[in-house]
Order: structure tokens, then C-alpha cells, then sequence
């Protein structure tokens, strides 16, 4: 819930963004009564916010021209947000940000007030983030700040790229970098392929050679990073995969709500849960580290790929090994 500070440092900015602003426009804003509004102007007045209100139809509250608000004037949630945001990029980004971040945090923390940085150390020591899929170690930081270079640019890269078919040859690739995507653990390119003639989602640790070039591209207007995450991210078909709980095992799903798409509820306490996976064999993966608490309901192939795993497993542990019909 937004505290009286928040919600007025929320209507400085909004008074910078939208002057002659009515009462009830500033309450909509700030989800707050007009007569709540009101009672806000005058507490800005009083801290000696120049604000001023124009009479009229097309009249409203505004600040006077010229005022800007203070850098850095931050509730002592927002420094927490922001410290603790920074502090996630060596997570994701590794050394291409890392300095960058550790001098952002500097700054911030000098010129932050006492109250501020004493709840900055609270949440530090009491706010732990474990689970986050680390940096890829395989990765190479030098391509990953070339394509960085290449993206913020807008220029053209070779790279020789080796696909998932590890038997095949790395081929030779010129691509327009559009944006870099962060997804658990692993960093993508997603790029305008010459070679394919069509977009792209490219692996950044499975680059052998990268090359950058000085011809510059122009990305389409149209293109929507996360529409095309959402729908074309990786270019193999999707397994739509649904696994049923028991309603004695219902607990285990309920504990892994954030590996499931969806997830319904039965009237017999039985869950119903899915999830989407690049191909069958990823499918396969995810859920064996689920059984035997649950039982596959769809896609069919993979049952077999299942068994088959399963036959493999029971066959490397077992002293004998045998048959399973």
C-alpha cells in the first residue's frame, strides 16, 4: 500500500508530466479521493512546493514554471527497490553491467540520508534472494559485450554459430541484433538472420567467432520484443505438457506453483498442471523430477519418452538389471 509520502512524490511527478491537472484527474491518478487531493496541495504548499491552481474550464493544479524536483528524492521503500534491483545485475549480466551497478550504488549511498541507507542495510540482511539461475560460466564476456555494442548500435555481426545438432558443422551467420534476452540462466540474441532469410533466437555461449561490422541496420517499427518472446522466442515446436496430482500429492504441485503455466483445482482435491517446453526431450526432464507424485495426461509421446528414461535409470543403478513391461 502507497504511504502519504509515496503518493506525494507521485504527485510532484505527475504535476511535472500533466500541468493544469484537475482535482479528480489527480485523484484518479493517485487513487485517492478529490477532498484527499486537496488536503495533498496544501501539505506541498507547506513544504514550500511552489504549486498553483488556474481557475476555469481548462484550468487546473500546476507547479510553477521551471521547478524540477530534487534528484534522488527517494522513500526510504524506493532506495531499498533500487539497491536491491542493482544488486541483481551481476545475477544476469555478469561483467558487462558490473561496474556500471557498483558505481550506480555508490553514488546512490552518498547522497542518501541516514533513515535511508539504515533501511537499506535492513533489507540487505533481511531480504535474501537464493535461486536465481547464475551467469552462464561457458559464456564469453567479450561476445557478449560485442553483440551488446552491436544491439545498442544498431550494426551488423558475423558469428559462427553452432546449433543444438552438435554433429552438424558451425555455420557462418551475418544477423541484425535486434535485443538480448535474459532466460533462465542462459543469454539469447534475437536477431534478423541473413542466412535463414527470417528471425532468430541465438544462443550466446554456443557463438565460436564473432565478428563486428560497421554496417548499420534499422529494426522495424513493428518489431515488439516481447510479443515475439511470447510467441516466436525459441523457433522448435512447443510441447504442451499437463501432468495430474493426486489429491494426496496435491501439496507437491501447490509447492511448485512457479513451474506451472496452469493450474487447476478439482473438485476431488486433485490438481491439473501445465507447462510448455522447446521439445520432448526437455519435456521429458522436467517431468521426471516430478514423478512418481504425478501422472502424465497429455502429450502421449511423451509417456514413451518417459519409460524410456526410466528404463535407462533402473538399468545403470540396478545391481541386476530387469525388464520392465
Amino acid at each position: 500500500m502507497a504511504t502519504t509520502a509515496t503518493r506525494l512524490f507521485n504527485l510532484i511527478a505527475f504535476l511535472q508530466r500533466h500541468p493544469n491537472s484537475s482535482a479528480s484527474q489527480l485523484a484518479e491518478a493517485l487513487e485517492v479521493s478529490p477532498r484527499t487531493v486537496q488536503r495533498y496541495i496544501v501539505s506541498l504548499e507547506e513544504m514550500g512546493i511552489p504549486v498553483y491552481a488556474e481557475r476555469g474550464p481548462l484550468g487546473g493544479y500546476s507547479l510553477v514554471r521551471g521547478y524540477r524536483m530534487p534528484p534522488l528524492m527517494l522513500t526510504p521503500e524506493e532506495a531499498v527497490a533500487v539497491h536491491l534491483g542493482t544488486g541483481l545485475i551481476e545475477y544476469v549480466w555478469g561483467k558487462l553491467f558490473r561496474g556500471s551497478a557498483l558505481s550506480a550504488l555508490t553514488k546512490i549511498e552518498s547522497v542518501l540520508p541516514d533513515d535511508q541507507l539504515q533501511e537499506i542495510a535492513w533489507a540487505r540482511g533481511n531480504l535474501i534472494t537464493q535461486g536465481i539461475p547464475r551467469i552462464n560460466p561457458n559464456l564469453n564476456m567479450e561476445m557478449l559485450e560485442t553483440l551488446y555494442q552491436a544491439v545498442r548500435q544498431s550494426t551488423q555481426v558475423d558469428m559462427q554459430y553452432q546449433g543444438k545438432e552438435r554433429h552438424t558443422n558451425p555455420e557462418w551467420r551475418r544477423i541484425n541484433p535486434y535485443v538480448l534476452v535474459y532466460s533462465w540462466g542462459r543469454q539469447y540474441c534475437v536477431a534478423y538472420c541473413h542466412l535463414r532469410g527470417a528471425m532468430r533466437s541465438f544462443r550466446v555461449d554456443r557463438i565460436q567467432a564473432l565478428r563486428s561490422l560497421e554496417t548499420s541496420f534499422e529494426k522495424p517499427a513493428s518489431f515488439d520484443p516481447v510479443e515475439y518472446m511470447d510467441e516466436h522466442f525459441d523457433p522448435r515446436p512447443t510441447q504442451e505438457v499437463r501432468l495430474l496430482f493426486s489429491a494426496e500429492n496435491a501439496t507437491v504441485a501447490q509447492d511448485y506453483r512457479c513451474c506451472w503455466e496452469s493450474y487447476e483445482e478439482r473438485p476431488d482435491g486433485s490438481v491439473v498442471v501445465g507447462f510448455r517446453a522447446p521439445d520432448l526431450d526437455m519435456a521429458a526432464r522436467r517431468t521426471l523430477s516430478f514423478l512418481d507424485e504425478a501422472r502424465i495426461l497429455a502429450p502421449e509421446a511423451l509417456k514413451a519418452k518417459v519409460a524410456e528414461r526410466a528404463r535407462a535409470v533402473l538399468t545403470q543403478y540396478s545391481e541386476t538389471p530387469m525388464a520392465i513391461s
